[in-house]
Formats: structure tokens, sequence, C-alpha cells
């Protein structure tokens, strides 16, 4: 395979070479560029020969640079080529439970293990190649992010409606066994693989040394789900019996690695009713996109930020917040030691019920500016509104249905302003400092 070259900065390696748009790259030092991933790893050489194509004839020359000093090269796609898509149908896959209407992009399913390396994305091993195998074991790609939902290879069959979806388990083992670190996501769906198989699954992921992170996630069912298979949404008693698994099972891990390593995620304990557990429990935070451990992480930020701003009197500033109905209480807690500290501060917070999506979905990264406008309509909100950035797209402009945050801001009549999820950007946020 080659690859055309859309670009050539100017003053790089590659264009000091002679090389231009147009150009087709061909190989580094011998190996083949397939993707982004050849790519960024064989450039790091001090010295490399890069073969190519211009003009209709094949030519190698010859570069020094600086270890990982970049080539140059721009190409016209991140990858270098397409996303690898899903092939899987699992019975709990969120897209399939979206309605018509939203931004072609959320309709996608990638499966690529490419995207695992490069943006924590999960895969299933369901559409991996054996080339792809090797190359991650050849250039020690670590850590790899696997959907494994269970080891059981029958009931892996039947969720993810895939014929090999058990025997890309066997991968698994290969990747543990080159050293590979993995960080498995469990999709539970109760009466499916909860319960029996759950410990089952557990016990044989614990097995893997390289298994430095297991995390079950309890399964988001919006009411878009005409046609799909029934499933029923975890209730208090189902996820409190979820937790006491792992907790049983992150208790044999502390014991044999030193490390819990299991965790459940917030949204069981919320379930269940429990109080999370304080962030010392979660180690180095290793499935935040999972909500495993977010609550507790912005709690303990939030809780040292304000001990370490200065008692002060603030000018009167009257704010609002909105949040998914999961995390309205712990933003309600926060706010509360942002009053208690500085007098003259006013912080309303507002839960926002998902009437979109449904009322089992309650996490913020699903909130619409839909349900924002209908539900904030008429209440006093402040000088400004603060939201969580998950609410909108990577840039920062769009809800997810399409709403722009500039049309919310006018709709309201105020400053609307996204807060990342850090308790020390929030303090700041709610303070209103630059």
């Amino acid at each position: 395979m080659s690859v055309v070259i859309g670009g050539v900065e100017k003053g790089s390696p590659a264009f000091r070479a002679g090389m231009r748009a147009g150009d087709t790259l061909v190989s580094l030092n011998g190996h083949v560029i397939m993707d982004v991933l050849d790519y960024r790893f064989y450039q790091n050489d001090r010295e490399i020969t890069v073969a190519f194509i211009t003009a209709g004839k094949e030519k190698q020359i010859r570069l020094q640079k600086e270890e990982y000093e970049e080539l140059g090269l721009e190409f016209e796609t991140y990858l270098m080529d397409q996303k690898h898509a899903c092939r899987n149908k699992c019975i709990f896959c969120f897209i399939d439970q979206l309605p018509p209407g939203l931004r072609e992009s959320l309709y996608f399913k990638d499966d690529d293990s490419r995207l695992s390396f490069l943006f924590g994305n999960y895969i299933t091993l369901t559409n991996i190649t054996e080339h792809e195998v090797e190359r991650i074991i050849r250039m020690h790609i670590s850590p790899i992010n696997i959907s494994v939902h269970t080891t059981n290879p029958d009931l892996r069959v039947k969720m993810m409606a895939n014929k090999n979806a058990g025997k890309a388990l066997e991968l698994i083992g290969r990747f543990d066994q080159a050293g590979i670190k993995l960080n498995c996501q469990l999709v539970l769906c109760p009466g499916y693989n909860d319960g029996k198989e759950l410990e089952r699954t557990l016990a044989d992921l614990a097995a893997f040394p390289n298994a430095e992170c297991i995390a079950a996630v309890p399964v988001g069912l919006t009411r878009y789900r005409e046609g799909l298979a029934e499933i029923e949404p975890f209730c208090k008693e189902t996820a409190a019996a979820v937790l006491d698994v792992i907790d049983r099972y992150g208790d044999l891990c502390l014991q044999k690695y030193g490390e819990r390593r299991i965790y459940g995620a917030d949204e069981f304990y919320l379930l269940a009713e429990r109080e999370i557990p304080d962030a010392s429990y979660y180690g180095e935070f290793l499935q935040l996109e999972n909500g495993v451990g977010l609550w507790a992480l912005l709690k303990s930020e939030a809780e040292a930020a304000v001990a370490e701003c200065e008692d002060r009197l603030l000018a009167p500033r009257e704010i609002s917040l909105v949040t998914g109905e999961a995390a309205a209480p712990l933003l309600t807690y926060i706010a509360g030691l942002c009053e208690k500290k500085w007098p003259g501060l006013h912080c309303t917070v507002y839960p926002i019920r998902n009437d979109f999506f449904g009322g089992r979905i309650t996490v913020s990264g699903l909130v619409t500016a839909t349900d924002i406008l209908a539900q904030l309509k008429g209440k006093p909100l402040g000088e400004e509104l603060l939201l969580p950035s998950c609410m909108l797209r990577s840039e920062g402009d769009l809800f997810l249905d399409s709403l722009s945050l500039d049309e919310v801001e006018e709709r309201l009549g105020i400053p609307v302003t996204p807060v990342e999820n850090d308790g020390a950007v929030l303090i700041d946020a709610i303070l209103g400092v630059e």
C-alpha cells in the first residue's frame, strides 16, 4: 500500500529533501507504510531512507534528523485512510438507540485499533486483522482498550451478534503474554452478563497480569429501542449485587497485585444508593471516560481548590449551573462549599431531566440544548450559566441536538460558559476568575 502526500511542511526534513504534495509515500527504512501508526512509529529514527513516488517514478532519499523530529508530511486524513467501522450488532449499542435527525457523525460506529492507541477508543477485537495484531505486539502499542463485556465465548457471540466475537477473546491472552497493558470495559445488561457470568468474566480477566483496569458500566437505555432486544434497566437491588461482586474480586486483585484493578462506574453507586468511594480508592483513574471515579476526582479537586483559595469578600455574584440528574447532588455540594466560604456568592444548580433520550439517561454528557432551554425557561439564572463541556462536541460549539452554544446564549439572554471536568477549573468558573 502507498499513501498520497497531501502537504509538506515548509522547512521540515521532508521539504528540504525535495518531497512535495502529490508525491506518494511508499516506505520508511524498508517498512511499508499502511497508515498513521506505521508512519508515526517508523519516522522516529535519526536516519531514514524514504521511498516515494514522484512524477511517476520511485525514488529513494536518505534523511538525517533529530530523533522524534517530525518528517513534516501531511495527509488527507489523520489516519491516512478511512476509519474501520464496527461489524457487530450489540444488543446494548447506544448508537442503535439514537433518534433520527442528529449530526451524521454520531451514527458512525468505529471499531479501530488505531483509534484505541491514538485517542483511547475501545475496540472489540472482532474487527482487527492479524497484521494489526502482530503490529501491536511488535511496536508494543500499550495500553490497548478492549470492550470485553463477557469472557464466555457463546454469550459474547449472542450479545454482539457476531460469530467471531467468542474466538476474538483469544487475542486478550496474546496481548497479555506480549506485555501489552489492557484496559477492559464491561457493559453490563441485567440477565445477560451480570451475576454468575460477571463472576466468571472478572475471574478470567483478573488472571491476566497485564489487565491493569477492568471497569463495569451499566447499559444505557434510551426511549428509542423499538425493534431492539428487550433489556431491563438496573435497579437498586441489581446494582447493589453488581457492586458486591466487584468489591469481592477487587479485594482479590488488591491481595494479588497490590492494586484493586476492578471498579464499578459511578452510576452503579448512585443506582444502589451507596456512598461513592473517595479518590484514593481509584488508583490512577484509568477509566474516567467510562464514568469510573469521575465523582470522587471532581469532589477531591474541588474541595482542595476551595481550601487553598483565599477567604475574601466577593462582589455580589449570582450564577447558575446545569448538569445531568446523576451529578446534581455533587454539584449542589460543591456550590454549597463555595457559598459558605465566599459571602455574596449565590449558586443555583439545575438538574436537567433527559426528556430527549428518556428519563433513564441521567449523565451530563447526553444532555441536549433542547432540554436545557425547555427546563430553564422562566427560571432565575443570574448573570452567567455554567455547564459541563462534555455536553458539547469536541470543537466546543454544538450540542448533541445540533443547537449551537451561541443559540443557547441568545435564547437565554445570558453568557453560557462550558467548564471542563476539573475541580479547580470549576471553582474558578464559579468565582468568575479568568
